[in-house]
Formats: structure tokens, C-alpha cells, sequence
């Protein structure tokens, strides 16, 4: 697993600003078929990463999600990674900050995303 996280990253990355509504951000999810997204502000400046998982949490709370903004459910900081990274080294950094989400960042800009379902697709193969 010493090729880069460039190879295994999805590149197509759906974001969400901070000011967007969590129901704006699960119906993004819904269409897209999506399991979180990177969160920006001003649509440049990642300020954290927002996944199913904060959206369930929420409805479980009885939170109205259309009076909730992405900044306010959101993991501040993601982790983020340059694409020539070694896979071994992002899947080592999951696991040590139990997280699921990965950005990938090149010159300033988002390159791509990585999940753990990544990892688990490269067992099954079509």
C-alpha cells in the first residue's frame, strides 16, 4: 500500500458551504448519494467535514433541520492529506483519529475526498 492516496481518492467532490441549511445538505446527499461532504466557507476555505451520521444525530435530537446550519453540525478541521500521500499513511491516520473522512489537497485546492468505504471497495470488485 505504498502507492499515493492519489490513485484510490475520489476526485468528483460534492461540498456544502457553512451557511447551508442541514436540509439542503441531506437533500444534496439524497440526490447525489452521498455520506458526508467537505464544508467551506465562502466556497474555498474548508472548515470541516458534515456526514450522515451529524444528520442522524440531529433528527434524533429533534432539531429542525431547516433552521440548522452546516457550521453548526459539522467536525471542525478535517484531516487533509496531499495527493502524493501513501495510501498506508491515510489509512494509519483514520484509524489513529477514528475518523472516516479524508480531504485531499493540492495547491490550496480540493483534489479529492477519501472515505473508508474506499478502503473497503478496493476488496470487491465488479
Amino acid at each position: 500500500m505504498s502507492q499515493p492516496i492519489s490513485s484510490f481518492m475520489e476526485r468528483q467532490v460534492w461540498a456544502v458551504d457553512m451557511d447551508d441549511t442541514v436540509a439542503e445538505v441531506a437533500s444534496l446527499f439524497a440526490r447525489q448519494g452521498l455520506s458526508w461532504a467537505p464544508v467551506l466557507e465562502s466556497r474555498r476555505t474548508i472548515v470541516g467535514a458534515i456526514s450522515a451520521s451529524d444528520l442522524l444525530q440531529l433528527n434524533a435530537q429533534g432539531q429542525d433541520p431547516t433552521a440548522v446550519r452546516a457550521w453548526q453540525r459539522c467536525s471542525y478541521k478535517p484531516i487533509s492529506v496531499s495527493p502524493d500521500t501513501p495510501v498506508s499513511e491515510v489509512a494509519r491516520l483514520m484509524i489513529e483519529s477514528k475518523i472516516h473522512h479524508v480531504v485531499v489537497m493540492d495547491g490550496g485546492g480540493i483534489a479529492g475526498v477519501v472515505s473508508s468505504l474506499d478502503f473497503v471497495r478496493t476488496f470487491v470488485r465488479d
